[in-house]
């Protein structure tokens, strides 16, 4: 394995996997450079974005015939799913080309998405953990009574709070934000308390102890509820 700072060292490749920050615009300024830097007009260019258009960024290219979506899950070594996804103008012969890769040489289980945001999972995952912090910020049960909930009465092996604090609260928001602008459904709109901690510089493990859901939401909240279980009647 070879690890370069420069874009220009990927000039000789076929298939090329974009992963930088989460952000539209570093992403599009990023597949320009490449369209411009990769030699070969029938090399690949994937992302593994989360959320965002794959569309938009094909068409910050002259090849979106080769521009396609290749979302990984962490931690990529273990997890074995990756979303493949497509965008009007990608073309068979491409998709064909990353399944293969995917599949062949790393081993993994493809599924196939449109290009719609969320795609696949985050389109499920995103609305049930916003759902979980709101149901923290309700005050309608304690954050680890609702981790312990899913994970005992769903046998899910962590719970929503704790897994939005292993993705990141950052992470979290941004793609809870491209769900909401595509399609304005009020499940899909980061809660307050989620925005507050994202703003705090909060992000969930990433940033340490006293940066989680789990540690902090009750405190932050003020009104949580005391003590293990609390009847209402």
């Amino acid at each position: 394995m070879v690890f370069t700072s420069s874009l220009d060292d990927l000039a000789d490749r076929q298939l090329v996997i974009e992963a930088v920050v989460e952000n539209p615009d570093a992403k599009t300024e990023v597949f320009a450079a490449l369209d411009k830097i990769v030699e070969d007009p029938a090399a690949v260019l994937a992302t593994n974005t989360s959320s965002l258009p794959i569309m938009r960024l094909g068409m910050s290219t002259l090849r979106a015939d080769r521009v396609v979506g290749l979302h990984f899950f962490n931690p990529v070594p273990v997890m074995p799913l990756v979303e493949v996804v497509t965008s009007l103008h990608t073309s068979a012969e491409t998709t064909a080309a990353v399944e293969d890769f995917a599949t062949r040489t790393l081993g993994k289980t493809v599924v196939r998405s449109q290009d719609r945001a969320g795609f696949v999972v985050n389109a499920l995952l995103i609305p049930y953990l916003l759902s979980a912090i709101r149901m923290a910020e309700s005050g309608f049960a304690t954050a680890a009574d609702i981790d312990t909930a899913m994970e005992l009465g769903c046998a899910h092996p962590m719970g929503p709070l704790e897994l939005a604090d292993l993705i990141g609260l950052d992470t979290v928001a941004s793609i809870a934000q491209s769900l909401y602008a595509e399609f304005r459904e009020p499940l899909y709109a980061p809660p307050p308390l989620l925005q507050r901690m994202v703003e705090a510089g909060l992000l969930g493990r990433k940033t340490g102890r006293g940066s989680t859901l789990t540690s902090r939401s009750d405190d932050l909240l003020g009104h949580g509820l005391r003590g293990p279980h609390r009847h209402r009647g």
